[in-house]
């Protein structure tokens, strides 16, 4: 067995470390996903063997190769404004709920990647307002929050590359709230950034810190979760939103049998929940 190869034994026992520490539950059959998101971490941290780089972050206490085992699993593919409809909504339903509110309207994404949602959700609000003059006098605050520190550390620079801004970007959403930087990428503008903060967090984990919500983006993460995982993620989520507060999930997620707090509300197209 090669150096990159990973046994049955090692495999297992990586499976129960990475639901342990973070809630991902890989399936039976996944060992080039590992084997293709840890191999990099050999050189990095001059070990040997997949075998041992295993051993050592389950057995160790060390900080900094577990962030970086955990960053390597948890980072996912994103879109500028994915599957269009929730902005389409916010724009043309959930907005107009708070028009007036003297308060800040919060809103949560969880599990932002590399920042992509939260800062579409920010444009979004800013097209909101620019139609609708004084349509938040207390403000939006947008929350991004991810469990891997290298992704919201990319999101606070709030950067992107050519390649990353071709996905889901118009033109004139480029021109308007990115600006061009010295070494060839371009950067959101501070009408964007100001609005939205960004912090580490564990979705198992409690989340009552961050206070309460008026929206929440759970999108395509509970996919990666055990059914009791997922029902623990929903029950806390719908702790920390207002009465009558709105939740997206992915498109291909569902709820069902896992949480009563929530009542469905389709569109066309979409849905969304809100919280009872």
């Amino acid at each position: 067995m090669s150096d990159r190869e990973i046994a049955s034994q090692d495999y297992q026992l990586f499976r129960n470390y990475l639901e342990k520490q973070c809630g991902i539950v890989l399936g039976d059959n996944k060992q080039y996903l590992v084997r293709s998101r840890l191999s990099p971490l050999l050189r990095k941290f001059q070990i040997d063997s997949l075998a041992q780089l295993i051993a050592k972050v389950v057995n160790s206490h060390d900080r900094t190769l577990r962030e970086a085992v955990i960053d390597a699993m948890t980072t996912n593919e994103t879109l500028w404004f994915r599957d269009t409809y929730p902005f389409e909504l916010l724009k043309s339903q959930l907005f107009a709920k708070f028009k007036g509110k003297s308060s800040p309207l919060k809103i949560w994404s969880a599990a932002c990647s590399s920042g992509q949602e939260p800062y579409s959700i920010a444009m979004t609000a800013l097209e909101y307002q620019q139609r609708n003059p004084g349509a938040f006098p207390g403000g939006v605050q947008i929350v991004g929050t991810d469990i891997s520190v290298d992704m919201l550390n990319r999101c606070k620079a709030a950067e992107y590359d050519n390649l990353s801004l071709s996905r889901g970007l118009s033109e004139d959403r480029k021109r308007q709230f990115f600006e061009p930087t010295a070494n060839g990428t371009l950067k959101l503008k501070s009408q964007v950034t100001s609005m939205v903060s960004f912090k580490p967090i564990n979705l198992l984990d409690s989340y009552a810190s961050m206070g309460r919500f008026d929206l929440v983006f759970c999108r395509n993460v509970l996919i990666y979760f055990s059914p009791a995982s997922k029902a623990k993620i929903l029950q806390q989520i719908a702790a920390s939103l207002q009465n009558e507060g709105v939740l997206f999930l992915g498109a291909s997620e569902s709820m069902s049998g896992l949480s009563d707090a929530f009542s469905m509300v389709r569109c066309s197209p979409g849905l969304y929940y809100v919280k009872k």
